[in-house]
């Protein structure tokens, strides 16, 4: 009896004094469950499905092809638009040439505004040389008549004979007649300036308005030829701008030839016809994307679950196919009381017990975080505490455990099975956020876009 008693005591000191020190250093819930990210898996065109290369329990690939929709009808879409893109650019150089078209027009009605502006300038500049001519043939004309009138009345006397009474007479006449031809001159000049031949009170002959290059006929047909030439290339000029400041607006232009060349590519038709090329080359582009989106692939490595699609079926943008449950992106959620929260910290090191293994295999893992609310603040029908007609119920909070050093080819991990977690909240918590209740920041991989942060993965 005393042997068996003492194999008895120490049978109890050895299966005994770990179970207490486990219950010391520990907490521990039997409401955990494994839990992993599951993506779901729908098409971005519309159409039928031609072939299907998985099925449940099927594991694949991130990029692997699940499913394939009939192309035909996207091919024959990028072929339309490949012609509508071939078409926008034959209406783009069509339109450019048109541009150059106008351009040469616009140089050449530029140039006609510049020579009728200097023909004018120069009929002013006969103008005032006629009347300058008449000027010198009336100051000839009045010497030819003092001459004469002095040979007049010398006539008869010694110091005046016939002969020069004659030439006198002659010189005066020979003065009046190149008057006369040098006033019907200047009246020439004045008419085709558009101007009266006797200005008005005997105001001056060479006397020109100053605006006159704005009334002048031929100046403001080749003024109104260039401005209908350089709106077709996108410049408006103002009809209240004169010629000679709109001659002066292109030489502030500096380089003539680039200026023009820049305003074939700014035409108005010819920037229209370039926005319709690109319209078309985007529409090329999303018919391009959707023909690619034909093939539908695996967004994460996994297991296929839930497949409810077949050959022949037609889909709907966004309708769910099947779903794909991650093999590496699992975690328990301990659903702990709130008792047993005073002493969990993020970063303590937990050992996770699955009931499909029993005691055989003990899982590492490290508490990452807690869910801010309880289960019954997340329910459907949260309890009204603020009525007082409520029963005080120990509420537990779902608390998220990592796993570490996790192989899913060696012992798999199913979700939604039952898990014992045991935290160890004696010894010091590591990792990031160590010791805190709450998370400063997303952890990088998920930032950049992990599996579960990709559109269409749920918890």
């Amino acid at each position: 009896m005393g042997v068996l008693g003492a194999l008895i005591l120490a049978a109890i000191g050895i299966l005994g004094i770990p179970w207490i020190r486990l219950t010391l250093n520990t907490v521990s819930t039997d409401d955990a469950y494994v839990n992993g990210h599951v993506t779901f898996v729908a098409p971005r065109v519309s159409g039928q499905i031609s072939r299907i290369l998985v099925d449940d329990n099927y594991r694949v690939r991130k990029a692997e092809l699940l499913a394939e929709l009939d192309k035909e009808p996207f091919q024959i879409a990028v072929s339309q638009k490949k012609a509508a893109v071939d078409t926008a650019e034959a209406d783009l150089q069509a339109a450019k040439a048109e541009a150059r078209s106008i351009e040469a027009e616009a140089r050449s009605r530029r140039w006609k505004l510049q020579r009728a502006v200097e023909d004018l300038d120069n009929q002013i500049a006969l103008l005032h040389a006629r009347v300058a001519a008449l000027d010198k043939d009336k100051a000839v004309l009045t010497l030819a008549q003092v001459d004469f009138n002095r040979a007049k009345q010398l006539l008869g006397t010694p110091a005046e004979s016939r002969q020069e009474y004659d030439q006198a007479q002659k010189a005066l006449s020979t003065a009046d007649a190149q008057v006369n031809e040098a006033l019907a001159e200047v009246y020439q000049a004045r008419a085709s300036l558009g101007l009266p031949a006797q200005p008005e009170r005997g105001a001056d002959l060479g006397q020109v308005p100053p605006d006159l290059d704005q009334t002048y006929s031929s100046v403001l047909e080749a003024q109104a030829d260039l401005i209908q030439s350089a709106a077709q290339l996108g410049i408006i000029h103002s009809y209240d701008q004169s010629p000679k400041q709109m001659l002066e607006e292109f030489a502030k232009r500096g380089d003539i030839d680039r200026y023009f060349a820049q305003l074939t590519l700014d035409a108005p038709a010819v920037k229209q016809a370039a926005a319709k090329l690109e319209v078309a080359n985007r529409d090329l582009a999303q018919a391009e994307l959707d023909l690619r989106y034909c093939d539908i692939t695996a967004d994460i490595d996994g297991v296929i679950t839930r497949r409810n699609v077949n050959p022949g079926d037609y889909v709907q943008i966004g309708q769910n196919l099947m779903a794909i449950r991650s093999l590496h992106d699992i975690w328990v959620d301990a659903n702990f009381k709130e008792t047993q929260l005073a002493d969990l910290r993020i970063g303590q090191a937990a050992d996770l017990y699955v009931d499909m293994y029993g005691g055989r295999h003990v899982f590492k893992g490290r508490v990452s975080g807690f869910t801010m609310g309880t289960g019954s603040t997340l329910a459907l029908l949260p309890a009204q505490n603020a009525t007082g007609n409520f029963v005080k119920v120990v509420q537990r909070l779902p608390v998220r455990i990592d796993l570490e050093g996790y192989d899913p080819d060696k012992d798999p991990l199913f979700t939604g099975t039952s898990v014992v977690p045991y935290v160890y909240i004696n010894e010091p918590p590591t990792g990031p956020d160590a010791g805190k209740f709450l998370q400063t920041n997303a952890p990088a991989s998920q930032a950049t876009g992990s599996p579960a942060s990709s559109p269409g993965t749920n918890k």
